[in-house]
């Protein structure tokens, strides 16, 4: 079991890191294969900080740090709000909202290539809200938190490191909270190492593949990925 699931980790990072997002979207539905959904909650966290770290740390030059503040502080915020009420909310729900917001934002990105957000203060806060929202309370808000970026035409290493930088303060955020309402045990403790190994492997893999691969390629079999996860998903939660 644990060497699929950190070969699921390691792959998850490749792609999340050449797409600017995804690496938590990929990793929370394979993790849920092995691991229910709370501990999955905590272990693809911790996994997304190391990777995080990695993206920041070889996309560095990157980093727009006006965006950032306005971006990461309401994320930072509405993250509390989200991670509070996973013990509040059933896990079978949860499942089916993941697959739900996944289907959605898949599904549109995919019909409409252009697809992106009106760059402004007022999308940034509200995209930083919701996606940190959304992270803090189904694991994953990358998705929704890229469609916010693309809206401000950012280079690929920028808008890479910026939303490393915005995702890392979320999960710093969330964990602690996961980790007080006790979401992982302590047999799984020694995951956390390996993963976090392969989390900076993978970064780097991928940085050498941006300078390489077509981006608008890649990102419609990112997208066609986090569509049949959504499928899946919405699919368990109805049977």
């Amino acid at each position: 079991m644990e060497v699929w699931l950190f070969i699921s980790a390691l792959f998850a990072e490749i792609v999340g890191t050449i797409a600017g997002f995804g690496s938590s979207t990929i990793f929370l539905p394979l993790a849920l294969i092995f691991l229910d959904f709370k501990t999955a909650l905590v272990i693809v966290a911790f996994f997304h900080i190391s990777g995080n770290i990695g993206r920041i740390g070889f996309f560095k030059k990157g980093l727009d740090r006006e965006l950032l503040i306005k971006f990461g502080l309401p994320s930072v915020g509405l993250t509390v709000a989200g991670a509070l009420l996973v013990s509040f909310v059933s896990q079978d729900l949860l499942k089916g909202l993941l697959g739900l917001f996944l289907i959605v934002y898949a599904s549109y990105a995919l019909w409409r290539e252009d697809f992106h957000i009106p760059a402004s203060t007022k999308s940034a806060i509200i995209g930083g809200g919701l996606s940190g929202f959304l992270a803090g309370l189904i694991g994953t808000g990358g998705a929704l938190r890229g469609a916010f970026l693309t809206g401000f035409a950012l280079p690929k290493e920028k808008y890479i490191a910026t939303a490393a930088a915005v995702a890392l303060a979320v999960d710093l955020t969330r964990i602690p909270i996961y980790l007080s309402q006790g979401f992982l045990e302590t047999k799984y403790y020694w995951y956390l190492p390996i993963l976090f190994i392969l989390a900076l492997t993978g970064a780097f893999i991928g940085r050498q593949i941006v300078k390489r691969f077509s981006y608008k390629i890649f990102r419609k079999i990112v997208l066609m990925a986090i569509l049949l996860a959504g499928i899946k998903f919405i699919f368990d939660w109805l049977t």
